[in-house]
């Protein structure tokens, strides 16, 4: 006879938070009577999300309380009416992913993920033409100057901590000996000031003029003149010992966050900081490094690129699948009418909503979602890594992370409502 374990008051260690695309795995986390409490390595993020109490609802058919089986029931009833489904939001894990894809394929659905806008910036400049890029692990253990540019990182609370100000590394190198340089406007650089006081280099130039920045710098490093005495406002001088840094540098790298270059164009741009480490690696070792993935971004573009053969927004409308950057956005689907449906998904947060849409809507979401408006279908979903186990993909793409069950909940996860789709479909 097995004895049942006593999870009302278990402590887990080497827990991955989902809650951002670096997916910190060192948490150490308490259930205390299905309250769970970060005990160390957390950061306001994931404890705001942790340490939430889950509410008590039910799955809703147009704002009325009905069983989980009936409103899975309903959902069918909807996809097999529609012609042009939309499968937006996707904040699932590798496993939800893999059935909303077996979904889309077989009901002929589009899918875009919530921040595809920030995915098709990046998924852009590598099909043109191609990136060098880099892990957080080479950062950690290599990385001697490090280029923030348009970020200041803030939005992933633990990436200097893990990345930069890290205790250890291979190769010994030492913390103190990392140059660090921020490139925008109105950045955060107290993350990166260094151990011993050394503060970092600020570039100020507007979000926009970063690109003429790292043209400059360009020109610069191939050893090209500038007649001219400022930049966006910053001294030519100044650029040209940037320059130098860069080509004696051992190992550097160029931080960006596509979500945060929210400018006309901003792939330009992200392809300047591209072209220009490429030609840095004439010289010496240079790479990029994009910040993102939050929401299960990361996964659901490796997901849909497995099975596929394309980053997401891809329709499955002709029997197979075609790619569009451009047309196949949710924002373009839902404005020019396009599609005659939509689930959204969205398990890691409560905050990122469905779009109100003119056309039968389906949203499964946290317990704690509220909407500006009565979908006709809410079902109430467990958020992975915290109701039930399951993987995600971090930001640099090169590693997938274990997700862990760290509390008991009465709620279906994303994969297992799909399941039951495909199934009654």
């Amino acid at each position: 006879m097995h004895k049942k374990s006593n999870i009302s008051s278990a402590i887990s260690k080497d827990v991955t938070c989902p809650f951002c695309g670096i997916l910190c795995d060192d948490l150490v986390i308490q259930n205390q009577a299905e309250t769970l409490k970060i005990l160390k390595n957390g950061c306001p993020k994931a404890a705001a999300a942790f340490e939430s109490k889950q509410l008590v609802t039910s799955a809703k058919i147009k704002g009325k309380n009905v069983p989980l089986s009936e409103a899975i029931d309903a959902i069918c009833n909807i996809l097999k009416k529609s012609q042009n489904p939309l499968f937006a939001g996707l904040g699932t894990d590798v496993d939800g992913m893999r059935q909303v894809m077996h979904l889309a394929d077989k009901t002929g659905a589009t899918v875009d993920h919530m921040h595809g806008e920030a995915l098709i910036r990046n998924s852009l400049v590598l099909q043109d033409l191609g990136w060098i890029t880099t892990t957080m692990t080479e950062i950690r253990n290599r990385a001697d100057l490090i280029i923030f540019a348009g970020t200041d990182a803030n939005n992933y609370p633990r990436f200097f901590e893990r990345t930069i100000w890290n205790k250890e590394s291979m190769f010994k190198l030492k913390s103190e000996q990392r140059q660090i340089v921020y490139i925008g406007n109105q950045l955060d650089g107290k993350a990166g000031i260094n151990p011993n006081g050394k503060r970092p280099l600020f570039l100020n130039c507007k979000t926009e003029q970063i690109s003429e920045v790292i043209s400059s710098l360009h020109a610069l490093i191939t050893g090209a003149a500038l007649d001219i005495e400022k930049v966006a406002g910053i001294k030519v001088k100044t650029l040209q010992s940037l320059a130098e840094k860069m080509k004696t540098a051992k190992y550097g790298v160029i931080v960006w966050s596509a979500a945060e270059l929210n400018i006309p164009h901003a792939e330009l741009t992200i392809q300047n900081f591209c072209e220009l480490v490429k030609y840095l690696t004439r010289f010496t070792r240079f790479a990029g490094f994009s910040l993102g993935g939050d929401d299960g971004a990361t996964s659901a573009n490796s997901v849909c690129a497995w099975q596929s053969g394309y980053p997401l927004r891809v329709n499955f409308n002709k029997g197979y699948p075609e790619y569009d950057a451009q047309r196949n956005s949710t924002h373009k689907l839902l404005k020019d009418k396009e599609v005659d449906s939509l689930l959204w998904i969205s398990s890691f947060s409560s905050k990122v909503n469905s779009p109100c849409a003119s056309i039968p809507t389906i949203v499964l979401g946290t317990p704690e979602t509220k909407l500006k408006f009565k979908p006709d279908i809410f079902i109430p979903v467990s958020t992975p890594g915290v109701d039930h186990s399951g993987q995600l993909i971090r930001a640099d793409s090169v590693v997938s992370l274990p997700l862990k069950k760290l509390r008991t909940s009465s709620y279906a996860n994303v994969s297992s409502i799909l399941k039951q789709v495909i199934e009654r479909i």
